[in-house]
């Protein structure tokens, strides 16, 4: 199938047009047009290279909304002009034992990621949502309840199911006392999800500047981290520490703030500084974990609950020719929302 995208040729270059070959379908695909794009940080580190060499040309894009254009002969769950998306991987082995109950993330043989890595079958390589089509396995597509918003539902796909995962994995609810580090794409949909879990949900940032976008989405304050004597006061605060800072910085200021049996899990992809953290570790028996995304059935079960809560990510939309300035407006901060790519744009390429 001839498709279009926009592609990285280097780590220093500007995504351009870009016309490839998606592949035929097998008998287990699922042919999608692909409607919405959701602009995840991790793209922009990607296609710079800031996570090693990448096989470029590549087209980046784990965040995808669309609908079934057509299937293989043995797919049952979809039928053309279903709406469906599609996350940050699109194939594992599906036989060991983390595949087996619905954790294909932590595949023992390596998960494929929906871009930039070697297909499973064929070795060429993956390219992902910021182009009009995608073929993709059928266990690895999934349903978009029919009350959602399409434009809005992108993000669900790496933010709301990184954040979600682990909110679950630690049982949040009602109750539930929550801090997140960072109110940028992966934190605003954390404090989304834990409120609508049941939270009580404070935002941890160096400063206060954001304390209305962080109200404004349910959390109940922002705690300065620069502020010692308001860290100081809040020691012991919360059972969970959602960290998606995406830079590097030093865990031992936000570890005291967790209760005994506290954990604080690490979601983002950043650098930790070297200082010691057992002190506040072992007097509290707390934790500092990790997560990554969420399996097919979790990722699945992320978008039933957004739709059930009406729960979204705050979006700004654009056109496919203004990636380049979306990915210098995110080296330039931690925005506060996702930019969406509408692929409708791409059409008069």
């Amino acid at each position: 199938m001839k498709t279009l995208g926009y592609a990285a040729h280097s780590a220093d270059s500007a995504l351009v047009p870009y016309h490839f070959e998606r592949r035929d379908l097998r008998s287990n695909d699922v042919a999608i047009e692909i409607l919405y794009s959701g602009v995840c940080h991790s793209d922009l580190h990607t296609v710079n290279g800031d996570w090693g060499p990448q096989p470029y040309p590549l087209v980046p894009g784990h965040e995808i909304v669309g609908v079934v254009t057509s299937i293989g002969s043995d797919v049952t769950k979809y039928n053309v002009g279903d709406r469906v998306a599609v996350g940050c991987m699109v194939d594992s082995c599906m036989e060991c034992d983390q595949c087996s109950h619905g954790e294909e993330q932590y595949c023992r043989n390596g998960m494929t990621p929906t871009y930039g890595a070697p297909d499973r079958q064929t070795g060429d390589i993956t390219q992902g949502g910021y182009s009009k089509h995608i073929v993709v396995r059928e266990e690895f597509v999934l349903s978009v309840p029919e009350n959602m918003d399409m434009s809005k539902t992108a993000p669900i796909l790496c933010a709301g199911i990184t954040t979600f995962s682990p909110l679950r994995t630690w049982n949040v609810g009602e109750g539930s006392r929550v801090a997140v580090i960072g109110l940028g794409g992966l934190g605003h949909m954390a404090v989304k999800l834990a409120v609508a879990m049941g939270a009580e949900v404070t935002v941890i940032s160096r400063t206060k500047k954001k304390e209305a976008e962080a109200v404004a989405i349910g959390a109940k304050k922002i705690l300065a981290s620069t502020d010692a004597e308001e860290m100081k006061a809040s020691a012991s605060s919360f059972d969970l520490i959602v960290d998606t800072a995406p830079v590097k910085h030093d865990l031992n200021i936000y570890t005291p703030l967790l209760d005994v049996d506290g954990t604080l899990v690490i979601v983002g992809q950043i650098g930790l500084m070297d200082e010691p953290l057992t002190i506040p570790l072992v007097m509290g028996r707390r934790r500092v974990a990790g997560s990554l995304i969420g399996g097919i059935k979790e990722t699945q079960e992320v978008l039933d609950f957004c739709a059930k809560h009406d729960v979204y990510p705050e979006c700004e939309m654009i056109n496919i020719d203004q990636i380049n300035t979306a990915f210098e407006r995110l080296a330039q901060g931690d925005l506060a929302h996702r930019f969406v790519i509408d692929m409708a744009s791409l059409s008069a390429e």
